[in-house]
């Protein structure tokens, strides 16, 4: 089971999304309170296990109704997924990837890895 990784930072609050090995899977943004951020991490864990894939490195783009996983192609040609609530809000963010595989394992291992526990980082 993975694991979130709540800290504090200069601008507020934040949390990474570990898998098992202690790999981060995801990044969320920074939230103004530590109260927001643990809100953020609630999110993911419900809505990660029923988003949808929009894949919006095809041609013509897929769309997906929210919650969703978005899987995109960033500017420096890197494949990249986020996770956006009901509400369309993004909610965690990924790392960059050279191979669309690699992105998809990630949306993977975020909807295995949700439902983690809290560790102060």
């Amino acid at each position: 089971m993975g694991k979130y990784a709540l800290k504090e930072v200069k601008t507020g609050w934040k949390f990474n999304l570990l898998a098992t090995n202690g790999q981060v899977i995801g990044t969320s943004e920074v939230y103004t309170t530590e109260a927001a951020a643990r809100n953020g991490i609630a999110s993911v864990a419900k809505n990660a296990p029923e988003a949808n894939l929009e894949d919006q490195t095809l041609d013509p783009p897929g769309e997906a109704k929210n919650p969703k996983f978005q899987v995109y192609i960033d500017k420096a040609g890197e494949y990249r997924f986020r996770l956006t609530a009901k509400n369309g809000e993004p909610i965690l963010a990924s790392e960059g990837y050279k191979q669309k595989a690699s992105a998809l394992n990630g949306v993977e291992s975020v909807r295995k890895n949700a439902d983690g526990e809290i560790a102060e980082a």
